[in-house]
């Protein structure tokens, strides 16, 4: 159960409360979180303790949960991941911004977020029961086709953290959580993303065919994969963000820079060092197998926020920067994809270069077109509004211990999404202009993100500790 960051409990650290509760352990909560000198008896006017209060062991908890939501459930390729990290950490934020007197609603800062319910002015909440209550009532709403045991292992973790709060300040924060997680679900429904995992291939959509135009590179999918996402309602407002302009021209002349893009994949990839390989493999991500690249963008942020004992107040704003950093970038560089339709390097290789060409790394080149890469975009997005947020922090990426894969150090964020856009080149996956305008990319949208006003102090002054 999230503690009040004054009163851990007897015999447990801070630390130890997280690693509980992000197992869903059931732990009792102090009425602490009321005002020096109240007492149960005092509750209409109670002053509860602000949202920074509590540390963010309930945030952690579920979107460690929803990492598994988007791995076990069908249909959530990475643009639907983004999409539900997105309006997961617009709930979250939504749900406890009452608690955080220097900060503002996000409605009339992002696209068409109309006012929310807002928290009434007369009688107390508990900030983490509000927390809870809206992450859970999102998981229920966002993954209708999770399977049992995911639906079940939600009611678990909504369960363990039911505070021990006088009833009717718990339950007046619960339905505080759940309305405004119902509205922010009732306004993504608009946004042409709706049910995306039931669409990853429309049937209606014939790519356009020609010299330099995408093709489907067997064995994987033979259709395009959200071929219109790129018209979705963005978060940010104005002008479509991140236009790196168009690609290197097609040309098959052994002169030309296109054919040097396509030499420079044909012979890294030959020769691929092990350190290379096991970039390769640890930022592949793939659908099914992990919570795939926006997944791993929020198993960092959280492991970060673990490391710095962080607030409920600073996960939420940390979370919903990520989660609308993440979603745009994928609405952006889908856009661009769709616009320009370039060939894969496995087609322009085999086509122009080496007929025989296979790579020998078990990685399947992505069902949609080459330019930009998504890795760049949306990891160069997320570093930097985790760079804004945190400043440059070094950390150990753990990401996939569960799959065998050795943790990997950073110095930074931005480091970390460096490698990440590099490993699709030695994955034989993208060419270099795709992978350095797709970091380019992802950083203006990112940069957008972090200047949104969301409160008049900014760093972890004003959320954090």
């Amino acid at each position: 159960m999230t503690q009040p960051l004054a009163s851990t409990g007897p015999g447990l650290s801070r630390r130890q409360l997280l690693g509980r509760a992000a197992a869903g352990a059931a732990l009792l909560t102090p009425l602490n979180w009321l005002a020096p000198g109240q007492d149960v008896g005092t509750l209409s006017k109670a002053r509860p303790e602000p949202t920074d209060a509590f540390d963010a062991g309930v945030a952690t908890a579920w979107f460690d949960e929803l990492l598994s939501l988007i791995r076990q459930t069908p249909g959530y390729s990475p643009p639907v991941a983004s999409r539900a990290v997105a309006y997961t950490a617009v709930a979250l934020y939504e749900a406890v911004v009452a608690g955080m007197p220097d900060h503002a609603s996000m409605a009339g800062l992002v696209n068409g977020l109309p006012p929310l319910p807002g928290a009434g002015r007369n009688g107390a909440y508990h900030w983490p029961s509000a927390a809870n209550a809206a992450l859970a009532e999102m998981a229920r709403q966002l993954f209708p086709a999770a399977p049992a045991s995911r639906k079940a292992a939600v009611d678990a973790l909504e369960s363990s953290f039911l505070a021990t709060a006088p009833r009717g300040i718990r339950e007046r924060s619960i339905d505080h959580g759940r309305a405004v997680a119902r509205a922010v679900f009732s306004w993504s429904m608009s946004d042409g993303g709706h049910e995306g995992y039931l669409r990853n291939f429309p049937t209606d959509y014939a790519p356009p065919a020609g010299p330099g135009l995408w093709v489907p590179t067997p064995p994987g999918y033979l259709r395009a994969l959200q071929p219109y996402w790129g018209a979705n309602r963005t978060f940010l407002t104005g002008s479509p963000v991140g236009d790196p302009g168009p690609p290197v021209p097609y040309s098959t002349d052994p002169a030309s820079r296109c054919f040097a893009e396509a030499h420079e994949v044909y012979t890294t990839v030959n020769e691929l060092t092990a350190e290379q390989t096991a970039i390769a493999r640890f930022w592949s991500d793939d659908p099914g197998v992990t919570p795939t690249p926006p997944g791993h963008s929020v198993s960092i942020l959280s492991q970060v926020l673990r490391q710095q004992d962080a607030s409920l107040a600073a996960a939420a704003e940390a979370y919903a920067r990520l989660g609308i950093a993440v979603a745009d970038a994928f609405v952006a560089c889908w856009r661009i994809k769709y616009s320009y339709n370039l060939l894969r390097p496995i087609t322009y290789i085999r086509d122009v270069v080496d007929p025989a060409w296979g790579n020998p790394l078990p990685l399947t080149t992505p069902p949609f077109p080459e330019y930009t890469s998504g890795h760049s975009v949306q990891s160069a997005a997320a570093a930097a509004v985790m760079t804004a947020q945190f400043g440059d922090v070094a950390f150990v990426d753990h990401s996939h211990d569960a799959r065998g894969l050795p943790a990997r150090g950073f110095a930074s964020f931005e480091a970390a999404a460096a490698e990440a856009a590099s490993s699709r080149l030695y994955g034989g996956i993208h060419f270099r202009a795709a992978i350095d305008r797709g970091l380019a990319q992802g950083r203006q949208i990112g940069e957008r993100v972090a200047a949104l006003a969301l409160a008049a102090m900014r760093g972890l002054g004003s959320s954090g500790r």
